[in-house]
């Protein structure tokens, strides 16, 4: 059953990251037209728009949608010729449209002789490169935190917890005023993972930087690791009463909506999602704070790392504009108008974004160095990730424990690539 369910999470894996398909006008192949498919809904729309007033004349043709529906869909256009001429393509090795897994086939064009790719700082280029080239421009640098509702915290009479013990009480003094903390949407089960990398980061990466390289080395493994403490955690947050009701139910566009709204006090996700909230409340503040795993604040430290960019097909049917267009993305104008739109840090030195207030607490962290890439980035298979995000939907359906997740991880970590 288990294998099952997982088969059908991989086939609509992770809707999320939107509420649907925008798409703008289209024409035919001639060289003032580009295709773009894209999951930053709610902030390409204004790069295109802006890349579109510097060249006149070109017409785009923008999809936008969830990261699990995109995921199985471009590996699809990619394999039958159908691909777009630009795509959303994530760092490193974790899921079906990163990195390594897209480029390995040959379907990304090589980028490695831009102005921008030599300018990349090398934690970057680790993840946005194949074998020692540059396949992925990417933008911004994202984190992952608890999101809080300045207004609704402040309405609640409540403050936002510094420690682990003050987290699970939060959540039960939340849950008793009929707020509940934090909003989660696993019905889209790339949400899943979001709050457990929260954890983790403390748990495993704050006690051993160097855990991914004893992982890689077989000197540990997720089983046998503190990623059994994160995953506790997690459940008992869940127990704890941290989430609304039924979050299985909850899909990720509702869940912004209930962050957004007030109808919680906060939400569990990437820096991302302050962009989103704003949407659906213009006049709301939001904070991003680290998400306390233990007692001591001095230990905790935050998910961040290079979030998702834009590859070049490469068998593109306008190879030139798409080009032109990640030129754009990766200069300092269009840097600015993404980083801005989706309240993310800028990649490159001197790019001139101005950092939403809302993320001085993630700021800090990475300038003091107390931060740990996504968890996923470097592992060696994207398989890894899809068994953890339907696992973790069976834990909270109560049809799999932490220990058979972890255990499977472990399986599909030692397949290797």
């Amino acid at each position: 059953m288990r294998k099952v369910l997982a088969a059908v999470a991989v086939v609509s894996l992770l809707t999320a990251c939107s509420s649907g398909t925008n798409s703008a006008s289209s024409s035919g192949g001639d060289n003032q037209t580009l295709t773009i498919a894209s999951v930053d809904q709610g902030s390409i729309e204004k790069v295109v728009d802006a890349f579109k007033a510097a060249n006149p004349g070109v017409t785009i043709n923008l999809s936008t949608s969830g990261a699990d529906q995109y995921q199985q869909q471009i590996r699809t256009q990619l394999a039958s010729g159908t691909a777009p001429d630009v795509m959303t393509v994530w760092p490193g090795n974790g899921n079906p449209g990163a990195t390594y897994v897209i480029a390995k086939p040959g379907y990304l064009l090589d980028l490695s002789d831009q102005p921008w790719a030599g300018q990349l700082p090398d934690a970057f280029k680790k993840v946005a490169q194949y074998e020692g080239k540059t396949y992925n421009a990417v933008f911004g640098l994202n984190g992952i935190g608890a999101v809080y509702n300045d207004e609704a915290l402040t309405k609640s009479g409540l403050t936002a917890p510094g420690t682990w013990t003050e987290l699970l009480t939060f959540c039960k003094a939340a849950a008793g005023k009929g707020t509940p903390a934090f909003a989660l949407g696993i019905q889209d089960n790339w949400v899943t993972q979001i709050a457990l990398y929260a954890l983790t980061a403390t748990t495993v990466y704050g006690a051993d930087k160097d855990f991914d390289t004893k992982l890689a080395a077989g000197q540990t493994t997720f089983a046998g690791s503190a990623w059994t403490t994160a995953m506790a955690k997690y459940q008992e947050m869940n127990t704890a009463g941290c989430f609304q009701k039924d979050p299985l139910g909850t899909s990720y566009e509702s869940s912004q909506t209930l962050a957004a709204t007030g109808k919680t006090l906060g939400i569990i996700q990437g820096n991302w999602i302050i962009g989103l909230l704003k949407g659906k409340n213009p006049n709301g503040k939001f904070t991003m704070k680290a998400l306390p795993a233990t007692d001591n604040a001095a230990e905790f430290v935050m998910p961040a790392a290079a979030g998702a960019g834009y590859g070049v097909n490469a068998k593109a049917k306008n190879s030139e504009l798409a080009l032109k267009f990640i030129t754009f993305v990766m200069s300092p104008e269009g840097m600015k108008i993404f980083n801005e739109a989706q309240g993310s840090l800028p990649t490159l030195p001197d790019a001139g974004s101005a950092v939403d207030p809302g993320l001085a607490e993630l700021s800090t962290f990475v300038k003091d160095n107390r931060t740990v890439p996504f968890m996923d980035q470097l592992w060696p298979n994207a398989k890894v990730q899809q068994t953890m995000l339907s696992g973790l939907q069976e834990v909270f359906s109560d049809q799999a424990t932490a220990a058979d997740v972890l255990k499977d991880m472990d399986t599909d970590y030692k397949a290797g690539s």
